[in-house]
């Protein structure tokens, strides 16, 4: 569980803070969404939760823990999995791994299986004699998922974790964040796509120059407009609309297809991937978004008032 109080940051005085007077629960069990405009403030606050920089005010307990005053023992329920994974670049995966262990006291032929365990788990296995810069971007945010899994944590911080990987990757992605749920952890999910939320999280925290404007439920979000699918493909043609129309009304324009009226629901989407890829179409991305749920958050996060 994570009980953020009245959290201030502000790293200039010249400056206003990049987050004033947060406040927020994640629970045990629970998927919190936490969207916002670039330079929002997201990232500042999942540092700060993570024990990564220090705030101006405020208080934030991991299972009871504070991040500030014990912040050995807190940073041992946390799990954090950043935008852009920064590992030494030439280890590799399983040493990288048994000297993450070792801030838990994981000893380490426990720790080295564990790591053997988490890499097969994440299909990076075969790449483990090779050094991290070799990876692909999907690689590294699956091997940072497992550098966060090595202790174990009850809490678990995702700051644009699906950002840039592919239709499959995300539908892995969101699997992984459910089975968390499943097991009692919380999840705290962020991202400036509110869309990317509303297939997942319980809840969604939405912020504005550093401060919380609304909290909203999913079940909310749905009822703001029609689901649909975006979709582009290297190639699309006149064959691919037709395979679609099995799962709505589809519109295109050049590469881009647009599904509206979807017949399916918001968790099978994966599903409009899978045909494409058995029909030998290659998908560059695929998106969902309520019609209407965008202009609702502009709404909220944009430069108006």
């Amino acid at each position: 569980m994570i009980q953020i109080t009245d959290l201030t940051k502000q790293y200039s005085r010249n400056q206003p803070p990049a987050v004033r007077n947060l406040s927020l629960e994640i629970n045990d069990g629970e998927i919190m969404g936490f969207a916002g405009l670039n330079g929002a403030g997201k990232t500042t606050t999942i540092r700060i939760v993570c024990g990564i920089i220090f705030p101006t005010g405020g208080k934030v307990l991991v299972n009871g823990k504070d991040i500030v005053r014990e912040k050995v023992a807190a940073s041992k329920h946390i799990g954090w999995v950043p935008e852009l994974p920064n590992f030494e670049p030439t280890g590799k995966s399983v040493q990288l791994l048994k000297y993450y262990a070792g801030f838990y006291g994981i000893p380490p032929k426990e720790a080295e299986a564990k790591a053997e365990t988490l890499l097969k788990k994440f299909n990076i296995w075969d790449a483990r004699k090779r050094p991290l810069k070799d990876y692909s971007q999907g690689m590294k945010k699956r091997f940072s998922i497992a550098a966060a899994m090595m202790g174990d944590p009850d809490n678990f911080l995702f700051d644009e974790t699906l950002n840039g990987l592919d239709p499959e990757g995300v539908k892995n992605m969101r699997d992984f964040m459910l089975s968390l749920k499943k097991e009692g952890k919380a999840v705290f999910l962020s991202s400036h796509i509110l869309s990317e939320l509303e297939n997942v999280a319980d809840r969604i925290a939405i912020i504005k120059r550093g401060e919380i404007v609304k909290v909203v439920e999913r079940s909310e979000l749905s009822n703001l407009g029609e689901l649909s699918v975006k979709i582009v493909l290297q190639k699309a043609d006149d064959n691919a609309v037709s395979l679609l129309q099995q799962f709505g009304k589809p519109e295109n324009s050049g590469n881009e297809i647009t599904l509206h009226s979807l017949n399916i629901p918001s968790d099978e989407v994966y599903k409009v991937s899978e045909a494409l890829f058995k029909a030998g179409y290659r998908v560059i991305s695929i998106s969902t978004e309520s019609e209407g749920l965008e202009d609702y958050f502009l709404e909220l996060v944009g430069s108006g008032k």
